[in-house]
C-alpha cells in the first residue's frame, strides 16, 4: 500500500495507464475523461487489484449505464464517447497483466463499446441532469469563466434575481441550442422535472459519499494491517469525519463539472438548487401506479 493510497478521496492510476498507452503506441485517451472513470469505478465497489479497479460486465454496465450522467459534464472540447474508450483501455491494460482471459477481453470491449455509446446519448437527456451539472452546462451557455469563481458567483448572483419564468426559458434555451436533447417523458422544465433533478442530485451525492465511507474503511483495516498511522480524515470525532466526507464528494463533483460549483450549489445558493423535502417525493412517486406484490404460487395438495 502507498501513503497516498490512505486518502479519502480515490488515488487512481491515470498518469500510469496513459504512460502505459502510449507505449503501446495506442490512440491517446483524455485525461480527465480516464480519471473519472477510475474513480467512480472503485466507489462504484469495484475490486481492486493492485490499485486498478476489475472489470466484469455488471460493473461496466453499473458505470456507464446507471451512474455516469449522474456526475460527470464533459468540457466542451472533450467527447462523451471519451468515457467508454476510457473503459475500453482499462480491460486492454488488464489484458496484458493477464487479469482476463481473449474470451472475457472481447465480450468486455463489446460492451464497454456499446455502453460507451449508450452513455453519451444520456449525457445530452434533458431529463437526467442533476444540479451541478445543469448549472455546468448554463455558465458555459453564457460564456462565463468557470475557473473564476468570483465570475461563477456573479452569474449565480443573476441567474438569482430572474424571476421562475425567465428562469424556465434559460433552461429552455439548451434545448433550442442542441446543447441538450429534449425529451417528452416529463412535460419539460416544469416543477415534475425540477424536482427529478433534485432527487437525482441527491440520490448522486449519497453514493458518492457511501462510496468515500467504504473506501475510508478499507484503508483503516489496511493501515491497521500494516502498522501505519490512522488517516487524518478518520482520526477525528463522527461528526469531523461525517464533515470530511460530504466535502470530499461535493469536491469530486466539482472536478467533473465546475471545481467549487458543487459546494455553493448545496450551500450560498442552494435556493437555486433546492434538496427534495419528503412531501415532495412522495407527491412525486404518487403519480406512478404501484407495483403490484407478487402472490406467492399455490402449492398442490399432497396426495392421500
Amino acid at each position: 500500500m502507498n501513503h497516498d493510497d490512505l486518502r479519502l478521496a480515490p488515488r487512481t492510476r491515470t498518469a500510469e495507464l496513459l504512460a502505459w498507452a502510449a507505449a503501446e503506441g495506442r490512440e491517446p485517451v483524455a485525461e480527465g475523461p480516464l480519471r473519472a472513470v477510475l474513480a467512480l469505478l472503485e466507489l462504484g465497489g469495484a475490486r481492486l487489484h493492485d490499485g486498478w479497479p476489475e472489470l466484469t460486465s455488471a460493473a461496466v454496465e453499473h458505470l456507464l449505464y446507471e451512474r455516469l450522467y449522474l456526475y460527470v459534464q464533459p468540457a466542451p472540447d472533450e467527447d462523451p464517447l471519451a468515457y467508454g474508450a476510457a473503459v475500453e483501455l482499462l480491460i486492454d491494460h488488464q489484458r496484458a497483466a493477464r487479469r482476463l482471459n481473449a474470451k472475457r477481453h472481447e465480450r468486455l470491449q463489446a460492451e464497454a463499446r456499446w455502453q460507451g455509446e449508450v452513455a453519451a446519448g444520456l449525457l445530452h437527456r434533458a431529463d437526467l441532469v442533476t444540479w451541478p451539472r445543469l448549472y455546468t452546462l448554463l455558465l458555459r451557455a453564457d460564456g462565463v469563466d468557470e475557473h473564476d469563481p468570483e465570475a461563477v458567483r456573479g452569474w449565480l448572483d443573476w441567474f438569482r434575481d430572474l424571476t421562475p419564468e425567465d428562469r424556465t426559458a434559460v433552461y429552455e434555451a439548451l434545448e433550442e441550442t442542441g446543447t441538450l436533447t429534449p425529451v417528452d417523458v416529463d412535460g419539460g422544465w416544469g416543477p415534475a422535472r425540477l424536482l427529478s433533478v433534485a432527487m437525482a442530485t441527491d440520490g448522486a451525492r449519497l453514493m458518492l459519499e457511501n462510496g468515500l465511507m467504504q473506501r475510508s474503511y478499507r484503508n483503516l483495516a489496511d493501515a491497521n494491517a500494516l502498522g501505519l498511522p490512522m488517516p487524518a480524515e478518520l482520526a477525528g470525532d463522527p461528526a469531523s469525519f461525517e464533515a470530511a466526507v460530504v466535502a470530499g464528494a461535493l469536491e469530486l463533483f466539482g472536478e467533473w463539472t465546475v471545481p467549487g460549483l458543487p459546494e455553493l450549489l448545496a450551500t450560498e445558493y442552494l435556493d437555486l438548487a433546492p434538496e427534495p423535502g419528503q412531501d415532495e417525493i412522495d407527491a412525486y412517486l404518487a403519480q406512478f401506479p404501484p407495483e403490484e406484490e407478487e402472490q406467492p404460487e399455490e402449492q398442490p395438495e399432497p396426495e392421500a
